[in-house]
């Protein structure tokens, strides 16, 4: 049985925008908005949902890994690989 596969992927946050949505593909990072403030974990909690719904896989498929409290964040996704990710992110955003 093989190894599940698993992207990691740079994501730069801003939030309490007007509306969630994946904002840009930009190189090897994505730019997200959410309406969540960047208190209590309410905004990361928002870009777990946002990218989970995008990529079509479950919230706990994506977990962040680094910059828990900052913009910057490194984020894993299990279940799915890096080309299957940039596809269903690419579509999200336009």
């Amino acid at each position: 049985m093989g190894a599940r596969p698993e992207t990691r992927l740079t994501v730069r946050v801003q939030p309490r925008a007007s509306r969630d949505r994946i904002a840009a593909l930009e190189g090897e990072r994505v730019r997200v908005r959410v309406t969540a403030p960047p208190a209590a974990g309410a905004a990361n909690e928002a870009v777990r949902r946002l990218l989970a719904g995008a990529l079509g896989c479950p919230p706990s498929a994506v977990e962040i890994l680094r910059g828990r409290t900052g913009r910057e964040k490194v984020v894993r996704i299990v279940g799915l690989g890096p080309v299957e990710v940039r596809s269903r992110l690419a579509a999200a955003a336009s």
